[in-house]
C-alpha cells in the first residue's frame, strides 16, 4: 500500500475549488491516464482509465462529502485506492486543495512506476492541472452542494 500526499494553492475562493471538483465527469480535463468517469447516483462513481499502459476500471464510493470542506472515497471494486481532498481558505480568493490517497499498484509495471516516484509525480501533475483549469475559468462549471455520510 502507499500513500500519496500533495497540495496546491488555487486562487479561486474556496467555493469555487470545492464546487468545480464535484464535477467529477470532468476530472478527464486534468487526471492524465483517466478517459472517463460516470457519475452513478450521488455517491457513486465509475473510473476507466489507463495506468501503466494497462487498460483498468473500477467503482468508487463517496463516503463523506461536506461542501467547501472535504470529500472522501474508497474504491469497491476493480483497483483498489481510497483517500480525501479538503479546501482549506487562505483568504477570500485563495485556497489550499489538499490530497492524500492510498492505492495499491497490482502489476509489476505499476510497482515500479510507484517505487520510481510515478505515481506521486503525476498526482503533483494534476494538481497542478486543476489549478490551471480552475484559475482560467475564474469560475466553477458547476456544483453539488450535497452532502455524504456513510458509515
Amino acid at each position: 500500500m502507499t500513500t500519496i500526499e500533495k497540495s496546491v494553492e488555487v486562487d479561486v475562493p474556496v467555493r469555487v475549488a470545492y464546487n468545480q471538483w464535484t464535477q467529477f465527469e470532468e476530472f478527464p480535463l486534468f487526471m492524465h491516464g483517466v478517459e472517463s468517469v460516470k457519475q452513478l447516483d450521488v455517491a457513486t462513481l465509475h473510473w476507466v482509465a489507463e495506468i501503466g499502459g494497462k487498460h483498468k476500471e473500477w467503482t468508487a464510493r463517496i463516503t463523506e462529502q461536506i461542501p467547501d470542506k472535504r470529500i472522501a472515497w474508497r474504491s469497491t471494486g476493480g483497483v483498489y485506492n481510497s483517500g480525501v481532498v479538503t479546501f482549506h481558505k487562505i483568504s477570500e480568493s485563495r485556497t489550499r486543495v489538499m490530497l492524500q490517497m492510498d492505492y495499491r499498484p497490482d502489476t509489476a509495471v505499476e510497482k515500479v512506476g510507484d517505487v520510481a516516484g510515478g505515481v506521486k509525480l503525476t498526482t503533483k501533475v494534476n494538481l497542478k492541472k486543476f489549478k490551471q483549469l480552475v484559475e482560467s475559468r475564474g469560475h466553477e462549471t458547476g456544483a453539488w452542494r450535497g452532502t455524504v455520510q456513510q458509515h
